[in-house]
Formats: structure tokens, C-alpha cells, sequence
């Protein structure tokens, strides 16, 4: 049986604010609009976090939180599942996510991705390196993951889907409700199983080893020592193939280590972000 926790309640910051930045323009023939979720709070330094395939905004909270004293968080929550046609790919999110940063950022940004998250921003460094600032990949993919719900069943019950996302977790404890839930109600979707899919295989189609070492941002690689799903080797593949990359693992962690261990993600990312603003010209 897993063990679940609720979800926790959302810090509170009087510099934070809710957006829906439209990713589609409506036409009177064309799709109606759809929005990506944006949570924008904190000064300074910007950092854009970008989700896993069945990530949310909320599971960067905390570390939104401790840092942004310093930086300016800006929590990207594209509807994943709700995509379709070309948006619904690895190219596809990284388009869309380029477009974000140009049109809402606005200036070179410090990355941090986990998983599917992590393969767009390592995407964006290589194709659009003018809106990177730097990486800080967790649990990417890029090279090799494994996939969460690979064997897919009709109809799946609550308690499979509940053992499945534990998977991603060292201490199951650490599984929110809420995204069990969230997952159920995907997986009795039809469409949302495609766009699953659909985007799934676009990832693990999308190796980019040969490309890696083409990375001209520092990277910070910030890996659960537990993780099943990009176990350890994939995160020491990706240190030696992204030139000057540092590599740092987090103890009794799985592949969501800003849910699981906030603390320690938040201390390295702190210290890392700070490096960068040492080191920019006076």
C-alpha cells in the first residue's frame, strides 16, 4: 500500500502572481486559444521551471519559495495533455517555450528542468542559446528514461496508478494525492493517453548525445542518488558529455527531487545562481 500526503498548500509572497499567457492566438477558423499557467514571483535573477510530463507548477513550489528572495521565479505549466498535432512533441514544447521566453521573459534565463522539462531546456541551449542563461537539469531526459506508465492497461485502477507514481519517489510517503488523482483522471482519458504517448515516444526518440557536446551554458546536474527512472549512470553520461557540467547528487532521492529534498535543491541552486551573478561583468 502507498502511503500519500496532501497536497501541500501553496507559499504565499506578496510579489507573486497567477498568469495565463495564451500559447494560441484565436482566429475565427483556427483553435480556440489555449494558455500555459504561469506563477511569477521574486525579484532578480530569472528562473524559468519547467515541469515532467505529468508535472504542475506546484511541484516547484517549494523551492520557488526559497529562493526567490533573490531571483524571479517563473513557474511554466504547459498543459501538456491537451496538446495536439505538431505542439504536441519535444520540438513542439520547446517552440512554445522559446516563444514564452521571448515574449515574457524577455532576457537570458537560468533553466531548471526536470525529466521531460529537463529535454526542452537542453533543446533551447542548443538551438536557442540567446534565451539561455545557464542549466539546471534534474532527472532529464534526453539520453534515456524510463517510462512511467510503459505498460499501459485498460482502465487502469487508482492503486496501480498510485504504485506507478511512487516509483518516482524514494520515500512514497512523499507522493502528493493530488497527482495521483490527477493521473487517474488522465489515464481514463482517451486523448490524454495520447498525448501521453504520444509525447513519450517523441522524447525517447529525441537522443541527444551526439548534441551535447555542442552545450555552451554552465549546467548544474542536481540528481536523486534513488532514482528509477534516470538512475545515477544516465545522470554521470550526461556530465561527461555536457563540457564543464558539475555534477551533484542528492541522497535518499528519486527522480523529483525538488518535491522530495526542497532543502537541498534550494541550497545548490542558490549557490549556483549566485556563481553566475559573480561571475557577470561589473
Amino acid at each position: 500500500m502507498t502511503v500519500v500526503r496532501p497536497t501541500p498548500t501553496k507559499p504565499q509572497d506578496s510579489t507573486s502572481k497567477s498568469i495565463a499567457w495564451p500559447m494560441r492566438s484565436s482566429e475565427p477558423d483556427g483553435p480556440p486559444t489555449l494558455c500555459a499557467s504561469v506563477q511569477d514571483s521574486g525579484t532578480g535573477v530569472p528562473i524559468v521551471f519547467l515541469h515532467g510530463l505529468v508535472g504542475t507548477n506546484e511541484h516547484w513550489d517549494a523551492v520557488a519559495h526559497r529562493v526567490r528572495d533573490r531571483s524571479r521565479c517563473l513557474q511554466l505549466e504547459v498543459p501538456l495533455l491537451d496538446l495536439d498535432h505538431d505542439d504536441c512533441s519535444v520540438e513542439g514544447v520547446t517552440a512554445i517555450t522559446a516563444r514564452f521566453l521571448a515574449d515574457y521573459v524577455r532576457e537570458p534565463a537560468v533553466l531548471a528542468g526536470n525529466s521531460f522539462g529537463g529535454h526542452v531546456a537542453l533543446r533551447l541551449a542548443l538551438e536557442r542559446p540567446e534565451l539561455v542563461k545557464a542549466l539546471v537539469l534534474t532527472g532529464s531526459s534526453g539520453l534515456f528514461e524510463r517510462t512511467l506508465f510503459g505498460a499501459f492497461v485498460m482502465r487502469p485502477s487508482r492503486a496501480w496508478v498510485a504504485n506507478r507514481i511512487s516509483e518516482l519517489f524514494f520515500d512514497p510517503a512523499n507522493v502528493w494525492e493530488s497527482d495521483i488523482e490527477r493521473a487517474f483522471s488522465a489515464l481514463t482519458h482517451r486523448s490524454c493517453v495520447k498525448a501521453m504517448v504520444r509525447l513519450s515516444k517523441s522524447a525517447k526518440s529525441d537522443h541527444l548525445g551526439e548534441r551535447l557536446g555542442r552545450v555552451s551554458k554552465p549546467t548544474l546536474l542536481l540528481w536523486g542518488k534513488n532514482d528509477l527512472v534516470t538512475p545515477p549512470e544516465i545522470a554521470e553520461e550526461f556530465h561527461s558529455l555536457i563540457k564543464g557540467s558539475r555534477l551533484q547528487w542528492i541522497d535518499r532521492c528519486g527522480h523529483a527531487p525538488m518535491m522530495e529534498r526542497p532543502d537541498e535543491f534550494a541550497t545548490a541552486l542558490r549557490s549556483f545562481v549566485a556563481e553566475l551573478d559573480a561571475a557577470r561583468p561589473a
